[in-house]
């Protein structure tokens, strides 16, 4: 490709002491943009990166088959579907809040056409080693296979639920955009639709636009699908060449300063007066604590995934005042960057009384309280984090939608 260029390129007679100025003009208009497009063809070649993304199949094209394992523990192909008149395949996954958002009108789907010839089933196209904690700010749970069984059950799923995250191979022959991506097939397996279910993503709203109930009715009336492609709004396919980015991320966060501050019996009552917006999660532990310490990490976990809504954890040390270094020690190994605080005092059952008086005094304890001081969660042991992590989301302050 190289050689092509600068075979193109013509002569620019220059001399030492005279330069024919406009040769140069017209020499640098035509050349520095084909020396542009020439860097970036060599640089994309040489890292192996495609030129375009993943190509989203086309209207008119035969569905692409597949051996895919389901969260029922069956598998199915193009074949498991021979008997439908019409094939609905449906991009989605389980953190996404958009695809959250739409879970209830996908079974509504079903129901109402699963008797009139018409199948539907869902595909995760996500790998889940390229979803960032961050991205999880909306659901208690990613893309994992053992999630997606979870979230079916949960969610009551009537439909198949296929895992493509493994090395995405099926979802890359379709080319979803985003989830949730609804692709429609005829009898003869040809694409007819490719697009959103509807126009208004939040539930409760009624939406103008039902673009995948508009092309199911056309196609089961054997007639021309209206609109045969609209745009998808929701998250983003997380490609495996996306794994860098999560690494990133992790990267950056073991950047971030940990520190830990003295508190007493009255600044520990400002905090659970909580006079913010946020839900503020409390876990009070110690360096010698055997349960406090395993479940830290999760604690850790939680505040990554939440920290970017109305949330705030903070953790508060029952360690001696002595033993500072040491516990700010132990935050710095689990990358603990949130608000840390170290009693300033040996008396703990004033420790106790300050944080709640019906707290008995065993560690690790554990509340949630809302803006205003009401506390709505107080648990004494380990916490289940799956359940935590339910609770803090389903929260009316945070939630799972937009």
């Amino acid at each position: 490709m190289g050689e092509e260029i600068f075979k193109i390129i013509p002569r620019v007679r220059l001399t030492p002491l005279l330069c024919n100025f406009s040769e140069i003009s017209f020499f640098m208009k035509l050349f520095v943009p084909l020396l542009i497009c020439f860097t970036l063809y060599a640089t994309l070649s040489a890292s192996g990166a495609p030129v375009e993304d993943h190509k989203t199949l086309a209207i008119g094209e035969a569905a692409p088959d597949f051996n895919l394992t389901a969260t029922d523990g069956k598998n199915y192909s193009l074949s498991s579907f021979t008997k439908a008149d019409v094939l609905v395949i449906v991009f989605t996954c389980n953190h996404c809040p958009t695809a959250q958002a739409y879970e209830d009108r996908i079974k509504t789907l079903v129901t109402d056409y699963s008797n009139k010839g018409v199948q539907l089933l869902a595909i995760m196209p996500n790998d889940p080693g390229s979803v960032r904690l961050d991205e999880l700010g909306y659901t208690d749970m990613s893309d994992s296979f053992e999630e997606m069984k979870l979230r079916a059950k949960e969610k009551g799923y009537n439909f198949p639920y296929l895992y493509d995250g493994e090395n995405e191979a099926v979802s890359k022959r379709y080319g979803p955009v985003a989830t949730p991506h609804v692709f429609i097939f005829d009898k003869s397996r040809k694409l007819r639709y490719s697009g959103r279910i509807d126009d208004t993503e939040k539930p409760g709203k009624t939406p103008k636009n039902k673009d995948t109930r508009n092309a199911i009715e056309a196609l089961l009336a054997n007639k021309k699908v209206p609109v045969e492609t609209t745009k998808v709004f929701g998250c983003s396919v997380k490609w495996d060449e996306k794994n860098d980015f999560v690494k990133r991320g992790d990267e950056e966060w073991a950047k971030k300063p940990v520190t830990i501050e003295t508190i007493d019996e009255a600044g520990i009552r400002d905090l659970l007066k909580n006079n913010t917006d946020k839900l503020r999660l409390i876990n009070i532990w110690a360096t010698w604590c055997g349960p406090c310490v395993s479940e830290f990490p999760d604690f850790v976990v939680i505040n990554r995934m939440y920290r970017n809504r109305d949330f705030e954890f903070i953790s508060i040390s029952a360690d001696e005042p002595a033993k500072k270094e040491k516990a700010l020690a132990f935050l710095k190994k689990e990358h603990a960057a949130n608000a840390n605080y170290i009693f300033n005092a040996d008396d703990k059952y004033k420790l106790i009384e300050a944080v709640d008086p019906k707290w008995q005094g065993a560690l690790p304890y554990t509340i949630i309280v809302e803006p205003g001081g009401k506390i709505v969660y107080a648990k004494q042991s380990t916490i289940d984090p799956d359940k935590m992590k339910r609770l803090i989301v389903d929260h009316p302050l945070i939630g799972r939608y937009y």
